[in-house]
């Protein structure tokens, strides 16, 4: 689709460069049958311009083709009304250009939003602690869990303060939804105090773009889906339901970095061999899960009972399964993993993530994003 908008865009832009060269006498221009004064004629040159240099900016995928390209369409669509028997038909055009200039600045208005959450959200943490995780760290943890840490390879390592992650997704919007929604994802994270943004763009039928944010701050989540950047689809917020269960969402990514364990807010049950629960209280928000390791210390699945949205009246059983494990930055940690809701009708398996890339400690907040 991105190349067939192009070079509408191109062909768009060439037809106005004929009203130029009509309005000099350099070339004839039969489409419009009226005289184009050199005055007029600067403009049609003008708007050749700007969208030549959209058509290139769209080429090397630039976040901005869209300020220019809507000072094209501006000018384009005054010189169509001054030539209107003879240029309406390019009204169509330019409004196809519009509509995806309307997108494509929603997009950046998206993504603006969430660099600026995620800036505050850096701003807001506590990146100085020092402390080394040690065994007299772990005293008071099952043993079960104590033996992941171990095996995590945290032991001796300074405490995780943030996290800055991306991901490759697979989505399923639907229980029968056949097939699966590719895109990418970026997270951060920050322990003190405990708080993680989520976003997503992802694609329907290989045309339609969905994105996405969930996010956890000062004990309160808020959870938003847009149809092309633009159309809500949810926007849900300041709702126990959903703080719970962007809380939980919390407790189990921290397996991406396994110290946040250490935390004061949560605490944790020993329940027998391989599991135990964790419960984790944050600003009037509680919520708990228990996770599962196998006889190594290496974490295998997260289950929680959780809402999957604000109107569910009981909650469902959401299980994070890790699906293979590796090692990032000296850290095992689950690499690729699988959510899945329990519902009534059977299972649900909704996401597959595949890890592409996580770093810890930052002191300053990465600002690239996959989300192009």
């Amino acid at each position: 689709m991105r190349i067939v908008f192009t070079i509408l865009i191109a062909i768009h832009g060439i037809i106005h460069l004929f009203g130029f060269l009509k309005a000099f006498g350099i070339s004839e221009f039969k489409a419009i049958s009226h005289p184009i004064s050199k005055s007029f004629g600067i403009v049609w040159l003008l708007t050749f311009v700007l969208y030549a240099i959209t058509t290139v900016l769209l080429i090397a995928q630039s976040n901005y083709w869209w300020m220019i390209g809507i000072i094209g369409v501006v000018l384009s669509q005054l010189l169509i009304i001054n030539y209107w028997t003879d240029a309406k038909f390019g009204t169509l055009a330019n409004l196809i250009i519009l509509t995806a200039i309307i997108i494509a600045y929603s997009n950046f208005s998206f993504k603006k939003k969430i660099k600026g959450e995620s800036i505050a959200l850096f701003q807001n943490a506590q990146l100085k602690n020092k402390h080394i995780v040690t065994e007299t760290s772990l005293l008071d943890l099952p043993p079960i869990v104590q033996k992941w840490l171990v095996n995590s390879g945290i032991m001796g390592k300074t405490l995780i303060s943030n996290v800055y992650l991306t991901q490759e997704i697979l989505l399923k919007l639907k229980p029968e939804q056949k097939t699966w929604n590719k895109g990418k994802a970026e997270q951060y994270f920050t322990i003190q105090p405990p708080a993680f943004n989520w976003n997503i763009n992802t694609e329907m039928n290989s045309i339609l773009s969905v994105v996405g944010r969930d996010k956890f701050e000062e004990g309160k989540g808020e959870m938003m889906i847009k149809l092309l950047s633009l159309i809500p689809v949810a926007d849900t917020k300041n709702d126990k339901k959903i703080n719970q269960a962007t809380l939980q969402r919390y407790l189990a990514e921290i397996v991406w970095f396994p110290s946040a364990t250490l935390s004061k807010y949560i605490k944790w049950e020993s329940i027998d061999a391989y599991s135990a629960r964790a419960i984790m209280e944050y600003k009037g928000t509680k919520g708990s899960g228990v996770f599962h390791f196998d006889e190594h210390g290496n974490f295998e699945k997260f289950v929680a009972m959780r809402y999957q949205n604000s109107n569910d009246t009981e909650p469902t059983e959401w299980t994070v399964t890790a699906t293979k494990t590796g090692e990032r930055n000296g850290i095992k940690i689950p690499v690729q993993c699988e959510a899945t809701w329990g519902k009534e009708s059977g299972q649900w398996t909704w996401l597959k993530l595949k890890i592409t890339a996580i770093q810890y400690n930052l002191k300053d907040m990465p600002l690239t994003c996959p989300m192009n």
